[in-house]
């Protein structure tokens, strides 16, 4: 069992569908609207060098059908479609702690859903977290590795994708799971088919992707990945995976 715990740094400093889901509110729409956020830093540990986005990356995509309406703030695509050859490294301004003591000190992981795009050739997956949008890591990797363990995470597919989210937990002051909704772990869709935990450890919750990738194309589908925050001021983090 993955150890649950914040650093000691972030309680001395004390002393985001999104998801086009199967259940809940729809997609974020495909085009941004007018505000968006600027990126910033706080650095996260990975296996190779980091990308960095410039600026937000305007979509080509038809608008999104799911488009949940009014009231979404600071959309922005932070990785267009592509294969990463490089980890992504995108950055968000988080002062911590992020609530008064004695609630979570960090950007707090409540949801996961995943919705399947299929007019749009794409399939997604959100993470919902309160109190503020914690900067993320996405990449391609050989085997995703548990945090902390190195135990390896058992994910269906023939090529898998390490996301990794900091300052951030998916605990509350108990050490109890704060998500209170994801769905099952094997989902089956065409290419992303599954997905799991790879750790909520010292301010770092990560999870893995696994994919199904046809023969000839490398191991790698192009992904995208945007954000943004919902009317009821729930941040999300998205990861978009081609169909094919």
């Amino acid at each position: 069992m993955t150890r649950q715990r914040v650093p000691m740094l972030f309680f001395a400093a004390v002393l985001l569908a999104a998801g086009c889901s199967t259940a809940g509110p729809a997609d974020p729409p495909s085009q941004p609207p007018p505000a968006a956020t600027t990126a910033a830093g706080a650095g996260t540990p990975g296996t190779g060098p980091a990308t960095t986005p410039s600026g937000p990356a305007a979509s080509t995509d038809p608008p999104d059908p799911a488009s949940p309406g009014p009231g979404v703030r600071d959309y922005r695509v932070t990785w267009n479609w592509g294969v990463p050859s490089e980890p992504v490294h995108v950055d968000n301004k988080v002062r911590l702690p992020v609530v008064p003591p004695p609630g979570p000190p960090l950007p707090l992981l409540v949801e996961v859903r995943v919705g399947d795009h299929p007019d749009e050739d794409f399939t997604r997956i959100t993470f919902a977290f309160r109190n503020g949008t914690p900067g993320y890591q996405i990449s391609y990797v050989p085997q995703v590795t548990t945090v902390g363990s190195g135990d390896p995470v058992k994910l269906p597919g023939n090529a898998f994708v390490y996301i990794e989210f900091n300052p951030a937990q998916a605990h509350d002051e108990q050490g109890r799971s704060s998500i209170v909704s994801s769905p099952d772990p094997r989902l089956g869709h065409p290419t992303l088919r599954g997905y799991g935990s790879a750790g909520d450890y010292e301010g770092y919750v990560s999870y893995g992707l696994g994919l199904q990738v046809p023969a000839g194309s490398d191991h790698a589908l192009p992904i995208r990945a945007l954000q943004l925050t919902r009317p009821d001021g729930t941040r999300i983090v998205a990861v978009d995976v081609r169909r094919r």
